[in-house]
Parts: C-alpha cells; sequence; structure tokens
C-alpha cells in the first residue's frame, strides 16, 4: 500500500474552523478526509489547498446519522489504510429565542450535531485506531468556550458542548489501553462567517449588546495541527484558543 503519510479525518471541513485546520493538517504532512454536509463546500475547501488538495479525499457526510458516518470511515480506511487523527468540528446552534420558546425539533437538531455526531465518529475512530499497527490515534474534539458558560438564549448549544466536556473526559479514560488520546479544544471568536455578526453586536449576560473582539482563524488552525502533531504518550487534555479581549473571563 502507498505511504500516504499521517491520515486525519476534519469534519465540518466545507467552511470556517474546519477548513482551516485541514488545509493546516495538509501542509504538516497529513492526507486528510473532509466531512460535510455539502459537496459543493468541500470542493472549495480541496481548491483553497491548491496542490495539497490531491491528498485529500471528500465524503458528503451527515455526522448525525450513524450510517452516514460508518460510509465516511470505511471510505477513508479503504482510501489510506489507517486513522492517525480525528479532529470533531462539524456543530450547529439554534435560533437565538427564549428558552421557553425553542422547539422539540429545534433542539434535537443540535443535539445529533454536537453530541450524537462526536460520539458516533469517535466510536468509527476508535475501532479503525484500536486494530491498526501501529496501534492508538488521536481524537481533537471541538468544545467551544460554550462548554465553559452560555451566552443568553443558547441553551441548546451550551448543553451539548457542556456534554462534549464529559464525553471528551470518558474518551480519554476509555482510550488509554488503545494509545488513542483524546483532547478538547475551546475556541473563542475566531474570525469565521459564524462570528460574523460579532462585529454589529451581540447579547450579553447583562442584557447590553457589545461588539466583540475576534482572533485569525489560523492560530486554531495552527493549535489543531500542535495537538495532532504530539507524540501519543502525551496530550494537551483541554486547550483554550480565544480573542484576548473578548468578555469571557469576567463577571459579565
Amino acid at each position: 500500500m502507498a505511504d500516504y503519510g499521517k491520515v486525519a479525518i476534519v469534519t465540518g471541513a466545507g467552511s470556517g474552523i474546519g477548513r482551516y485546520s485541514a488545509i493546516a493538517l495538509l501542509q504538516a504532512g497529513y492526507s486528510v478526509g473532509l466531512a460535510g454536509r455539502r459537496e459543493d463546500a468541500l470542493a472549495e475547501t480541496m481548491a483553497e489547498a491548491g496542490a495539497d488538495g490531491g491528498r485529500t479525499l471528500a465524503v458528503a457526510t451527515d455526522v448525525g446519522d450513524a450510517a452516514s458516518v460508518a460510509n465516511l470511515f470505511a471510505k477513508v480506511k479503504t482510501a489510506y489504510g489507517r486513522l492517525d487523527v480525528l479532529f470533531n468540528n462539524a456543530g450547529t446552534g439554534a435560533p437565538p429565542v427564549p428558552f421557553e420558546d425553542l422547539s422539540l425539533e429545534q433542539w434535537q437538531t443540535v443535539v445529533d450535531a454536537n453530541l450524537t455526531g462526536t460520539f458516533l465518529c469517535s466510536q468509527e475512530a476508535f475501532r479503525i485506531m484500536k486494530d491498526q499497527t501501529p496501534q492508538g490515534g488521536r481524537i481533537i474534539n471541538n468544545g467551544s468556550i460554550s462548554a465553559h458558560a452560555p451566552r443568553p438564549f443558547s441553551a441548546p448549544y451550551t448543553s451539548t458542548k457542556h456534554a462534549v466536556t464529559g464525553l471528551t473526559k470518558a474518551m480519554a479514560l476509555d482510550g488509554r489501553k488503545y494509545d488513542i488520546a483524546t483532547s478538547q479544544i475551546d475556541i473563542g471568536n475566531a474570525v469565521t462567517p459564524m462570528t460574523e455578526r460579532m462585529t454589529k453586536g451581540v447579547p450579553q449576560a447583562n442584557g447590553s449588546v457589545e461588539v466583540e473582539p475576534r482572533m485569525d482563524v489560523e492560530h486554531v488552525a495552527n493549535a489543531v495541527v500542535h495537538i495532532a502533531n504530539l507524540p501519543l504518550d502525551a496530550n494537551i487534555q483541554f486547550m483554550t484558543v480565544m480573542a484576548t479581549k473578548m468578555p469571557f473571563v469576567g463577571r459579565g
């Protein structure tokens, strides 16, 4: 079998943090499976990677659907023979409406993408990583600042991101015997389309609306590569990467 170097899968690779992290991993020598709902967005990521795009495999994937996830991991394993890194980045939020007005469908959509998706992808990764030679690998979960503190009107997103922290700890424990290291990266206000609203002002805990500082998304991508490149006997269990002046640390 050809030598593809180290192999990674990035979910939510069609835009934002996922796209830039996938490109950074390619630049670091990885072959990368790109997962996302939209084939056209994945194609844009491949194009933006330039010559490195030839070391990608794009697979349209719904991370909340078990069959879709199984298809993703089977295709990557068939193409590359192993899996060294999984970045569970895919996620979504619900509309910022009062808690009592959230629909069950809105709640379930966020749970499926953020929590169930992370579980399903990690389970498939475990199965590959424990059976390959050399054994082991690394899983990085996107936790978010919301894994620590909520924004107003964010119950589904905040709940799932708190749950991802528990899942990260459980995976880190259960993966030890297979040399599977699990980390969580909590990201605050990286410059992506998702945070564009920060430049116009967003609700704060005290009821005010404030513009929030943002940081270059490449700092996040570089952090993902740094974690990915650690030897399996070392782990960054939790890392927070945020715009220095964002209103996270403080009384709100």
